[in-house]
């Protein structure tokens, strides 16, 4: 029996060996969980149970489990590369054949996909709508869309401004001053200029010009490309077009704005210009034509909500509009929900996907298959996936790859451990085989 259990010992230490120097070949590998070789005592038994007085009959080897806890990640530089802060897998699939893994060295194939390595399997996630909405619950092939980005045109212009109040009041008036001309600075008290841009993402100029008519009253002149918005025809020349009054109260804060039908005592409600008649054109040899491209088709809305009148220098801060030109993709990001954004030329940016990341009740039921990854079994559960960042989810990293989570020191010392059992469990097989012979030399 003794022979038995020393060899039961040998094995158990050879599968220890097997198991740290496993470790320690992946100490490099991306993505890798270090696995624990786990041991249980053997003991003879009969249909009565086991007595008080039974010798054990030595040692098996109960579980090979992987360690699930979290590497270090380390920046690469390679936007595709990603590591999991946290809990989770990312999914790929080849063929339908899905797999899970921690290794975040994705590629992109000839074809737009983001694969893994060697380009036989495919990063799961989810899509995007017409308008760059994550469309969540349905696994997709995750691809990178190279398309350029349509241009959008301007329908919303908004800015923080304030008036002088102290600046001198102009006279506009047709009999009595001077009518307004963007071409004579002693006509208007400051003007603004914004860029906006038409359906096919042509860009133009929209000019506001500030004229202080009263002592808490002004006036507003719109003009596109040095042009009456308003304006019909071909004339290329400066058409005034209708102003809009804007008035304060005592204390500097906007009371109104109106535009003509609309009169200050009953002002439009929202405190907005609205170019509803803009045709896009421009002057070639003297004479305007339309481009053939369109506004938005609600009109160009200009907010002056954020406008006042104190005793500062007349200025703007930067304007927002929505607008933007045709735009071609300069390069990639990931955030840490793992939404992918293609950022293009025109300075906007576009979600063109997001990984989901996969999660199961019990991982250490995880079968493995190699290549760093593994399948689910019916010991682990099913996979829940979701996105980053949800839940007890971790974040993705992107730059970065999550390094083998091997402490070298720790199996070297396990190496050493292995080693004397192995040696120890010789020795008592050594030890057997001396008493036999004894035991033989006296008969």
């Amino acid at each position: 029996m003794s022979f038995n259990i020393g060899l039961s010992g040998l094995y158990a230490a050879n599968k220890q060996l097997d198991v740290t120097g496993n470790n320690i070949a992946n100490v490099a590998t991306t993505g890798f969980k270090s696995s624990r070789a786990e041991f249980a005592d053997v003991y003879s038994a009969t249909k009565l149970g086991s007595g008080s007085k039974v010798v054990g009959s030595g040692v098996s080897l109960a579980n090979v489990s992987q360690q699930f806890t979290q590497g270090d990640i380390n920046n690469t530089g390679n936007v595709l590369d990603m590591g999991i802060n946290g809990s989770g897998f990312f999914t790929l699939s080849n063929n339908g054949s899905t797999t899970y893994t921690r290794a975040g060295t994705f590629k992109v194939d000839k074809d737009g996909f983001i694969t893994n390595t060697n380009q036989t399997a495919r990063l799961q996630g989810y899509g995007v709508d017409a308008n760059g909405k994550i469309i969540n619950g349905v696994l997709t092939d995750l691809k990178i869309d190279t398309s350029n980005l349509a241009p959008k045109p301007t329908s919303t212009v908004s800015s923080t401004i304030n008036l002088n109040s102290t600046a001198p009041v102009i006279d506009d008036t047709v009999a009595t001053g001077t009518p307004f001309d963007p071409n004579t600075l002693a006509t208007y008290t400051k003007s603004f200029s914004t860029p906006i841009y038409d359906s096919q993402g042509n860009s133009h100029v929209m000019d506001q010009y500030m004229v202080k008519t009263g002592a808490n009253t002004w006036k507003t002149y719109t003009l596109v490309d040095g042009r009456n918005p308003d304006a019909t025809g071909s004339d290329p020349k400066v058409t005034a077009p209708i102003a809009t009054t804007i008035t304060f109260d005592t204390a500097g804060k906007l009371v109104s704005v109106a535009t003509p039908p609309a009169t200050p005592a009953a002002p439009n409600a929202t405190n907005t210009v609205t170019l509803a008649n803009w045709v896009p054109g421009k002057v070639t040899n003297g004479v305007w034509a339309a481009n053939g491209a369109a506004p938005s088709a609600s009109g160009m809305v200009i907010s002056m909500t954020n406008t006042t009148q104190f005793n500062a220098d007349s200025a703007r801060s930067i304007p927002a509009q929505d607008g933007y030109a045709t735009g071609q993709i300069t390069n990639l990001t990931i955030d840490g929900t793992g939404t992918l954004f293609a950022n293009f030329s025109n300075n906007q940016s576009k979600a063109i996907g997001q990984v989901a990341l996969a999660s199961f009740t019990n991982e250490q039921g995880l079968q493995a298959v190699g290549g760093t990854s593994w399948k689910e079994t019916f010991a682990s559960g099913i996979p829940g996936y979701d996105a980053p960042e949800t839940g007890s989810l971790g974040s993705i990293q992107s730059n970065s790859l999550e390094e083998s989570n091997v402490n070298l020191t720790n199996e070297l010392v396990n190496l050493i451990k292995a080693q004397s059992n192995y040696q120890a469990n010789a020795k008592t097989i050594s030890t057997q085989s001396t008493i036999m012979q004894t035991i033989i030399q006296m008969t």
